[in-house]
C-alpha cells in the first residue's frame, strides 16, 4: 500500500538520484563557489538527525593558504604510512589521488567537540552515536552539494592529534574529516577507487541477513 505522505514520483527520482550519483570526489577546479552556497550546504549539515539533539558537529573553514598547506602536508605523511603498510599494494595505492586540498574552492574541517560526556541521552551505552550523528551531517552536505553540481571529497588519511594541535582545537574535541568542496570539470561515472580498480562493490543482498548473523566474503 503506497503512503499517503509519500513525495510525487519526480521527487522521489531526485531523492534516489541524488543518492546513487554522490562520488567521493578528488579533482576540483580553482573555480569559487557562488555567493551563499557554501552556506547553504552547512545549514542542510546542520539539520542532520543527532542523537538525543545534542548536535556534535563544528565546522572549521580553512581560509589561510598558508594553514591549507600544512593540511596537505599532513595528509601526505599520513598517505605514505599508509602506503608502506599495504606492502603489496603500496605502488597502486601511491597512484590513486587521495585529496584534492590544493584545488577545491573551500576546505572544511568537521570535528567533534569537547564536553560530549555530559551528553547520555542515547549515548550511555552506544557512546559512538555522536561520531553517527556527525557521519549523517557530512551526508546531508555530500547530497546536497551533488544536487547543486557540487563536488565533495572526504579526506580521512591524516593523523588527528597533529591535526588538532594544527587548529588549536580544545583537548577533548576530535577532528574527524577534511572536507574539499568545489566545482569539478565532470562527476566520475563510477567511484573513483572502482574505476581505478582498488576495489569491487557487492550488492546489498550480500549484507542482509535474517534473524542471525551470517559470514559475508570480501573481495580487496
Amino acid at each position: 500500500m503506497k503512503s499517503q505522505h509519500s513525495y510525487s514520483e519526480s521527487e522521489k527520482q531526485a531523492v534516489y538520484r541524488v543518492i546513487k550519483e554522490r562520488r567521493d570526489m578528488r579533482h576540483f577546479t580553482n573555480e569559487a563557489l557562488e555567493d551563499g552556497l557554501l552556506m547553504r550546504l552547512l545549514t542542510v549539515a546542520n539539520q542532520a538527525p543527532s542523537v538525543g539533539l545534542m548536535q556534535p558537529w563544528r565546522f572549521i573553514r580553512i581560509t589561510d593558504n598558508t594553514l591549507r598547506a600544512a593540511i596537505k602536508t599532513l595528509v601526505e605523511t599520513e598517505r605514505n604510512i599508509t602506503a608502506d603498510l599495504l606492502n603489496q599494494r603500496k605502488n597502486d595505492f601511491l597512484k590513486l589521488k587521495v585529496e584534492g586540498i590544493s584545488e577545491c574552492a573551500e576546505l572544511i574541517v568537521v570535528a567533534l567537540p569537547e564536553g560530549r560526556e555530559k551528553h547520555l541521552f542515547g549515548r550511555r551505552t552506544m557512546p559512538d552515536m555522536d561520531l553517527a550523528s556527525v557521519a549523517c551531517a557530512i551526508q546531508n552536505m555530500w547530497l546536497a552539494a551533488r544536487a547543486e553540481g557540487i563536488g565533495l571529497g572526504w579526506v580521512s588519511l591524516f593523523d588527528p592529534i597533529e591535526l588538532a594541535n594544527l587548529l588549536n582545537m580544545p583537548e577533548d574535541s576530535r577532528p574527524i574529516a577534511l572536507l574539499c568542496i568545489g566545482h569539478v570539470e565532470q562527476f566520475y561515472e563510477k567511484p573513483m577507487l572502482i574505476e581505478q580498480n582498488w576495489a569491487k562493490a557487492a550488492e546489498v543482498e550480500s549484507f542482509l541477513f535474517e534473524n542471525t548473523w551470517q559470514e559475508v566474503e570480501t573481495t580487496l
